[in-house]
C-alpha cells in the first residue's frame, strides 16, 4: 500500500541558517521549483525554503496550513531568525492563510498575482469544474494550451515555457481540479486581515492574462494594514520566469532585504 506523501520545505541552494528565512510557497503546479530563475539573487540575503506540495494531494485548506505551518515551526526551532513569507497565485492564497492563522511568526509577507480574486471570475469557475472529469492525457493537453495565459511570450525564455509546461503535467488532474476547487472555496472574508501589520509587499503584473491581478493587488493593499503595491507594467501570470523580472532587486527597491532594511532603520 503506497504511503501517503506530505508537502515538504525544500532547500534549493545551501542551507545557510544564518541568514534570514525566505520561504516560498508555489503556484498551482505545488512543485517547489519554478523559482529557479530567482534564486542567484534570493541566495545572496536568504536561506530560501520551496514548499513542494505531493503531485496526487487531495489536503484541504485547515490542514494544509496546519502542515505547512508545522513545517515552518520546525525550520524556525532550529535557528529562530527573521522569516519572509513569499506566495505565488495559489501560494498567495496560501501564504495568506497561514499569515492569518499566525501572524506573529512572519516578519514580512509578499504575495504575487495572488490567486485570491478565482472565485469572482465565473468563466474559470466553471472551467475548473470541468477539468475534474479530464482524462489525463487531455488534462496535459489542456495544460499546453493555458500556458500562453500565463506568461507574456517575449518575455519567457523556451526553457522556462518548457519547465511551466513540465511542472504543470507533473500534477495528477484529480489533484489540479482538487487545488481548483480551493481556490473557488477561498474566501477573503474568512482571514482576519486587520491582523497583519507586517509589512507586506504585494506584486501584480500588469499584463497578466489569466487573473485581474492589479486589480486584486489594490484591492489588497487596502485590505491589509501595510501593504505597498507594486505593480510590473509588462509582466504576465508567471512573472518570475521572466528574464527581465528580478525578484532580489525589486525587494531590495522596496526595502524589503535585510541590508536596506538596517540601512533605512
Amino acid at each position: 500500500m503506497k504511503q501517503h506523501q506530505k508537502p515538504k520545505l525544500l532547500a534549493p541552494k545551501p542551507v545557510r541558517r544564518s541568514r534570514p528565512l525566505f520561504v516560498f510557497l508555489p503556484g498551482m503546479d505545488g512543485t517547489g521549483t519554478l523559482l529557479h530563475q530567482q534564486l542567484d539573487g534570493l541566495d545572496t540575503e536568504f536561506d530560501v525554503r520551496c514548499l513542494a506540495i505531493p503531485e496526487d494531494d487531495l489536503t484541504g485548506w485547515d490542514d494544509l496550513v496546519a502542515q505547512v505551518l508545522t513545517l515552518i515551526r520546525q525550520e524556525q526551532q532550529l535557528h529562530p531568525r527573521p522569516l519572509y513569507l513569499c506566495g505565488e497565485s495559489f501560494g498567495g492564497c496560501l501564504a495568506l492563510k497561514l499569515a492569518g492563522s499566525a501572524p506573529q511568526l512572519f516578519d514580512r509577507l509578499i504575495l504575487i498575482n495572488a490567486a485570491s480574486s478565482f472565485a469572482r471570475l465565473p468563466w474559470l469557475k466553471w472551467g475548473s469544474l470541468l477539468s475534474s472529469w479530464l482524462p489525463t492525457p487531455l488534462y496535459q493537453w489542456s495544460a499546453t494550451g493555458l500556458v500562453p495565459f500565463l506568461i507574456e511570450p517575449s518575455r519567457v525564455r523556451l526553457t522556462e515555457r518548457h519547465a511551466l509546461l513540465s511542472a504543470m503535467q507533473s500534477v495528477s488532474p484529480r489533484s489540479a481540479a482538487w487545488r481548483l476547487s480551493l481556490l473557488r472555496d477561498f474566501d477573503l472574508q474568512q482571514i482576519p486581515l486587520k491582523r497583519l501589520h507586517q509589512p507586506t509587499l504585494v506584486i501584480a503584473g500588469g499584463c497578466d492574462k489569466l487573473l485581474p491581478s492589479v486589480e486584486e493587488a489594490r484591492r489588497l493593499v487596502k485590505l491589509l494594514p501595510s501593504a505597498h503595491l507594486r505593480v510590473l507594467p509588462a509582466s504576465g501570470h508567471a512573472c518570475l520566469l521572466e528574464a527581465e523580472t528580478n525578484l532580489y532587486r525589486i525587494l531590495d527597491w522596496e526595502g524589503f532585504v535585510p541590508q536596506a532594511m538596517l540601512q533605512r532603520a
